[in-house]
């Protein structure tokens, strides 16, 4: 079995022709922090086009920034829209050729997966996650643009399918767990992803 590496960045990306969302985590041992999140805003582009090559661009320079060891990137969400989708798919493209060019490896995780990492809910808002990622990840002031924390959250789901949630605490059983733990358990909700106990 490979030994999984306890030093890494990750970069997740919400791909989007008008805004993409990302965000950067840092895994250090059995820790995690965010080291930064953001927007590229394309609203003011013309040109379906352009707008592409902005993306894979601000992807290069977010790579060569941060120097992620993995990304992961949230998938085309599948809506009745099929050009909406196809547009979507096409800047998801965009930012996946950057991390080609730099070879970084490449995950994809579809939105509902994501929700339910960071949720305990795969039918999750984007205020619910970026409210989860707040208390897991200690950010001090949420953005005004809610792709930023998608982005993250991309990259803590990621996060956790290698390491399952983190605890600072050994518990006997998933009572225990949820007592000990009560700010990773969302509203409601029994269980969450990637648990090990």
């Amino acid at each position: 079995m490979a030994e999984i590496k306890k030093d890494r960045v990750i970069l997740g990306i919400d791909p989007g022709t008008n805004i993409m969302g990302y965000g950067v985590i840092h895994e250090k041992g059995k820790t995690v922090e965010c080291v930064g999140f953001g927007i590229v805003d394309m609203h003011k582009m013309d040109g379906h086009f352009n707008k592409l090559k902005h993306i894979y661009e601000r992807t290069l320079q977010l790579i060569d920034g941060f120097k992620p060891d993995e990304l992961s990137i949230e998938a085309p969400f599948q809506g009745k829209n099929v050009q909406s989708m196809l547009k979507l798919g096409r800047a998801q493209g965009a930012a996946i050729a950057a991390a080609l060019t730099r070879t970084v490896p490449i995950y994809e995780y579809a939105p509902r997966k994501i929700k339910l990492a960071i949720t305990g809910s795969g039918a999750a808002s984007k205020e619910q996650v970026a409210g989860m990622l707040q208390k897991i990840l200690k950010i001090k002031e949420l953005p005004e643009k809610l792709d930023a924390t998608d982005g993250l959250a991309a990259a803590l789901c990621h996060y956790y399918q290698r390491t399952g949630p983190v605890s600072d605490v050994k518990c006997r059983d998933w009572k225990e767990y949820v007592t000990k733990n009560n700010i990773k358990v969302s509203e409601g909700k029994k269980k969450l992803p990637g648990n090990t106990l």
